[in-house]
């Protein structure tokens, strides 16, 4: 499990209630009651709608988002081509789809405070990217374009804001490819001859125009940005009395969600001007949506509706907010009449305003959070009505599950029924909508065009909610959830999921085998339901050899797990493979484990993981056998230590400034552990002493202070023995060359003989960010660059130090060690015995 801590606790786009006590941005809730209220009344006058789009979480502009979305009560959204699963992950050792899954969370949670909403397309981060062309090959650039087509036409949106230029001022390949996909999309969207197998589910839509929103990452492109003419303001640092906050505020607030990245921002309060600037369509005057109509003007028979919701906000009185009432279902009625996309949604956003007004409380709450097929849950249903509208519940449709009773709705009384769920055994189990099916190369499987550009799966149920309120039908519909009272943070609530009926554990990091001989493998098997029984079958590649062939467990109840020991034999020679546990329960196949992410800013989310492991059979060879670990953000090296034969420590603050580190043949530090840790900074002089006296320091990756931060990064100015400035190139192709300048230096001779054939097989990437400058008593041992760029030695600094030994390194162990890449193992095997 993964634990962190923040609970998902953000202000709503409607924002907080004027009563509400000053507060700190982490304690922020979500705001109900009469300011909400009169912030929807505001938003169901206004129908036009603006597209943001980027290539990552965290590229969005959420103080434009919120100025769109909250001030201007446009219907907003942002555009995300990829979930950001190629970044580096600053609260935990997830990375892949599983910080995929993270960051998609973050972006909802992002959402939830600045108004918007997500879409994406199923283009997969695959690491940092130098060019448009290299990202657009690799994605496959027909495919996202298709995506971005589809989600226009899906939106349709009046205007469309791109955050990057589409040139290589991005900088970023994936941020080129945002604005040349996005400038093609715009016009293809309009163009019937385009995608037309799309148009089973939409229709062409064009967009009034497409505009820049001009972003810079220095001094210089800022003064660019300054000299171009014919751009339009947008100043969202305005305060808005109903939200109690600026735009600019929001924005901060928003940012900060994205905790993995360590996007923790201020929450800026005066003017704050944003610039945008025409690429395509009309150009706009004075205003982004010049010549857009947003009154319910621009639909046949809205002119009624726009009188009549006039009307309610006018007359909208904080203390009886069910006056609204009979204006909005009058409303209703004609809205419900007209036949078209906007009017639809329009129609959900009203029912959500009358109960609002009635002050109606509804749920239906699942017994637990998990269940797994053929088990029965508990559905519970509280309605209450605390306003004084005269308001029926008809009944409450729960899609598979079957229906609940209603009631006229007492006031302040709760209303409760049950119903027992017995969950089918063809049940789906619940999975992230991007990870349903395996995905090839770098684009996600998504085979039903209508999941296209959706954040997350529908939840396991919803409860649709019949309603009369003052005699006039109303519909609201919410997910089943599971509510829960924690002793230390009080009311919570979490998805209801379905889980297969037992878990199966794997090792996450490959199996070094680095002799013939075999080796215990333990695999776990986790009941998620009570009385399971079946068979574990562990599958081995070709040359490998498992005993027993298959394991038998029952488990009498859920929770309860037993541990099943397989014995592998590797080949005589080196070999690569894979491991594959498959368990039997009756009719269910489970090739899976269960990873739990659990970080208290978002919701929890459960992934289905295959039970996979991979294994290599290399002869390697380590001088090293006590090595302490200084975790920083998060990382999986020590079990690749471990898979090395080395006793490892993880150390703590106490140990860092008082233990002895005598017995550590090597301390190695993790991904960006001088980032994080202000105990390790302050160790320096002991660490220094350890080296001295013998010890071998290793200090893997870390990253400059801030977006634009220079390489004289106080965290950093200590991170060697001798002056080290970091930089922030990177070799971000994983096939490129590299160059063993010194091939006779003993980090390549022992106590294993590395060569460049060692560097074949890598993943995602080379190196991060390379030193820049680097004292003379380092010596630098490799080389490597992407294509095009100038040679870059800095990636492996080497330094005697009194008795001991200094290793620093950019290249990517975090990455190719759990990938069970045979080189990497070999040279880092090296690295930790650098002082031996």
């Amino acid at each position: 499990m993964r634990t962190r801590v923040s609970r998902h606790c953000v202000i709503l786009a409607a924002a907080m209630a004027a009563t509400m006590t000053p507060t700190t941005s982490a304690e922020v809730r979500r705001a109900t009651g009469a300011n909400a209220l009169k912030q929807q009344l505001e938003r169901l006058r206004v129908v036009g709608s603006v597209l943001m789009i980027a290539a990552h979480p965290d590229d969005e502009n959420t103080a434009l988002l919120a100025y769109c979305a909250q001030g201007r009560k446009l219907r907003t959204a942002y555009l995300s081509l990829t979930r950001g699963e190629g970044g580096q992950n600053l609260i935990g050792s997830e990375q892949g789809d599983l910080l995929g899954v993270i960051r998609t969370q973050e972006l909802l949670a992002a959402r939830k405070v600045d108004g918007a909403e997500q879409f994406f397309t199923r283009a997969v981060d695959f690491g940092f990217s130098k060019t448009a062309d290299e990202t657009l090959r690799k994605w496959g650039r027909d495919q996202v374009l298709a995506d971005v087509v589809w989600v226009i036409r899906l939106y349709r949106p009046d205007v469309i804001f791109l955050r990057f230029s589409g040139t290589t001022r991005d900088g970023h390949g994936h941020h080129q490819s945002s604005s040349i996909l996005g400038q093609e999309a715009f016009k293809l969207a309009a163009d019937p001859k385009a995608f037309p197998e799309q148009l089973k589910h939409v229709a062409p839509w064009q967009a009034k125009r497409i505009l820049w929103n001009g972003f810079s990452f220095n001094r210089q492109q800022e003064q660019e940005l300054d000299k171009m003419p014919e751009r339009l303001m947008v100043d969202t640092g305005e305060y808005d009395h109903v939200l109690g906050s600026s735009y600019g505020e929001l924005a901060g607030l928003s940012r900060s969600q994205h905790r993995s990245q360590g996007m923790g921002s201020p929450e800026r309060k005066g003017s704050a001007p944003n610039y945008l600037f025409h690429y395509g369509g009309e150009p706009a005057r004075s205003d982004f949506m010049d010549g857009v109509g947003v009154s319910w003007s621009r639909l046949a028979g809205g002119a009624a509706v726009q009188k009549l919701l006039d009307q309610a906000a006018a007359g909208y009185d904080l203390d009886a907010p069910e006056k609204v009432i009979p204006w909005l279902m009058q409303a209703r009625k004609l809205i419900a009449a007209i036949n078209h996309p906007d009017a639809q949604r329009k129609l959900k956003e009203l029912d959500e305003a009358v109960v609002m007004a009635a002050g109606l409380w509804l749920e239906v709450n699942a017994s637990q959070a998990e269940a797994a097929p053929g088990s029965r849950v508990t559905l519970n249903l509280t309605a209450v009505n605390r306003g004084h509208a005269a308001v029926e519940l008809t009944g409450v449709q729960l899609q598979q599950a079957g229906r609940l009773p209603g009631a006229a709705l007492a006031y302040n009384k709760p209303h409760t029924a049950q119903l027992q769920w017995t969950v089918s055994d063809d049940q789906p189990l619940t999975q992230p909508i991007q990870l349903r099916e395996p995905r090839s190369g770098d684009l996600y499987a998504t085979p039903s065009q209508t999941d296209i550009g959706r954040a997350e799966a529908d939840p396991v149920l919803t409860a649709h909610f019949l309603l009369q309120v003052d005699g006039a039908p109303v519909e609201i519909s919410r997910a089943v959830e599971h509510r829960y009272v924690d002793r230390v943070r009080g009311e919570l609530t979490r998805p209801f999921v379905i889980v297969p009926p037992v878990a199966v554990r794997m090792p996450q990091t490959a199996l070094l085998f680095a002799s013939p001989r075999s080796r215990t493998l333990p695999v776990e098997i986790v009941a998620n339901a009570a009385a399971v029984e079946g068979t574990v079958t562990l599958r081995t590649p070709p040359g490998w050899n498992v005993e027993p062939p298959a394991h038998a467990f029952k488990l009498d109840e859920a929770g309860k797990q037993a541990v099943l020991a397989f014995q592998v034999t590797p080949p005589a020679a080196g070999a690569r493979g894979e491991l594959a546990a498959v368990a039997k329960v009756g009719a269910h196949e489970v090739p899976s484990g269960i990873v739990r992410l659990s970080y208290e800013h978002i919701p929890p989310q459960t992934v289905l993981v295959p039970a996979r492991t991979k294994v290599l059979r290399e002869d390697v060879k380590t001088s090293a056998r006590r090595v302490g670990y200084i975790m920083g953000a998060g990382d999986e090296v020590p079990a690749a230590l471990r898979e090395l034969g080395c006793e490892v420590t993880l150390l703590e603050a106490a140990d860092l400034a008082r233990g002895d580190l005598s017995p550590y043949d090597a301390i190695v530090t993790g991904v960006r552990a001088w980032n994080v840790r202000d105990d390790l900074r302050a160790a320096h002089p002991r660490l220094r002493q350890y080296m001295e006296n013998g010890g071998t320091l290793v200090v893997q990756y870390n990253t400059l202070d801030g977006m634009f931060g220079g390489g004289d990064s106080p965290a950093l100015r200590n991170i060697g023995p001798f002056p080290i400035r970091i930089g922030r190139d990177r070799t971000t192709v994983e096939e490129a060359e590299v160059t063993l300048l010194k091939p006779d230096h003993r980090l390549f001779q022992s106590p294993n003989r590395v060569t460049p054939a060692d560097f074949a097989g890598w993943v995602q990437e080379r190196a991060l960010y390379f030193p820049s400058q680097w004292d003379d008593r380092y010596e630098a041992l490799l080389e490597c660059h992407d294509p095009g760029e100038a040679p870059q030695k800095g990636g492996l600094l080497y330094a005697r130090v009194g008795k001991g030994a200094y290793v620093f390194s950019s290249y990517v162990w975090f990455r190719e060690l759990p990938a069970g890449v045979p080189g990497a193992y070999r040279l880092f095997a090296n690295i930790v015995s650098a002082g031996k």
